[in-house]
């Protein structure tokens, strides 16, 4: 039953996949014969076998993600009418849940050390949406299920998941510039590249996948600036970072590391699960920390001035 009535999410999927396809294709084009080397052939590979990966996993947990949302789903509490209600209230609450996920994933180092293939590419293309936290698919679920209480079945929402992700991976490109007033409620490609940017004050910011309005609300935006020159990858990209396991477990095996140290215990807790980059020591940063010093630099260069 699982398999049929998801099948409109395999469809849709089946549909987009070929689309995104022909726009890769003419922007490696595109960007060959302008000479602007937005794509490699490294960075490329990596994602495209990144996204394997998550989609592999993702396929062995489906129908576990369903068996679980549909057990909450019993336990629903309202009932959405018309349809038209129905989906636009769907589209809003799984773009929020989104969000608070994305955003547990940049905060809390162990889900980070999951998200972190995602943003590890020192490329910034169509193919950067391929490059999938491979085991994001196992926790995932688990925030959709406050939607399953509020009259959303689990079919539903993993096909508008599905329908979501499709415009998240069209955001990841460097050709389209600002959209203007899209640019106020929308999640374009210039807040993605904000997002992906290694730059101290871009650090995680812009974390909508659609809206771009919950980074608004929440304080986590942050515009792209013209006076900037974006970097991509990460602020310390690994050794060997086109092995494939390295690829996938390096923050791990840093975290590994780090609780070897004869600490007390609560001190190795804080090291798997507080912000990445914090210390006790003060010898690594949070991207707070890291702003709160660049902010205080940029105070004291305009004073002198």
């Amino acid at each position: 039953m699982v398999n049929i009535l998801s099948a409109k999410e395999y469809l849709f999927q089946f549909f987009a996949i070929p689309f995104i396809a022909v726009l890769i294709i003419a922007e490696i084009a595109i960007s060959h014969f302008e000479g602007l080397k937005y794509y490699s052939f490294k960075e490329t590979a990596s994602s495209v076998f990144l996204g394997l990966c998550n989609f592999s996993v993702d396929l062995t947990i489906r129908f576990f993600c369903f068996l679980v949302l549909g057990f909450f789903y019993k336990y629903h509490f309202f009932i959405i009418k018309p349809a038209i209600v129905y989906w636009v209230i769907l589209f809003l609450a799984l773009d929020l849940a989104f969000y608070w996920q994305h955003r547990i994933d940049h905060i809390s180092r162990f889900f980070w050390a999951v998200h972190v293939t995602h943003h590890s590419s020192t490329d910034f293309n169509l193919t950067t949406g391929f490059r999938s936290s491979v085991f994001q698919p196992l926790y995932r679920y688990f925030y959709f299920v406050p939607l399953t209480f509020i009259g959303f079945n689990a079919i539903d929402i993993m096909f508008m998941y599905a329908a979501c992700q499709v415009y998240g991976d069209l955001i990841h490109t460097q050709y389209i510039k600002k959209l203007g007033f899209l640019e106020y409620f929308m999640t374009t490609p210039s807040h993605h590249r904000v997002h992906h940017s290694s730059n101290t004050r871009y650090l995680d910011k812009n974390m909508g996948m659609v809206l771009i309005i919950w980074d608004k609300l929440f304080n986590t935006f942050e515009p792209e600036l013209e006076t900037e020159v974006t970097h991509y990858g990460l602020t310390h990209n690994p050794e060997n970072a086109y092995n494939p396991g390295n690829m996938v477990f390096h923050e791990f095996k840093n975290i590994i590391s780090d609780l070897k140290k004869p600490l007390p215990f609560f001190t190795r807790f804080k090291y798997i699960f507080m912000a990445p980059g914090w210390s006790h020591d003060g010898s690594s940063k949070t991207s707070k920390q890291l702003q709160t010093e660049l902010s205080q630099k940029e105070q004291a260069e305009l004073v002198q001035k």
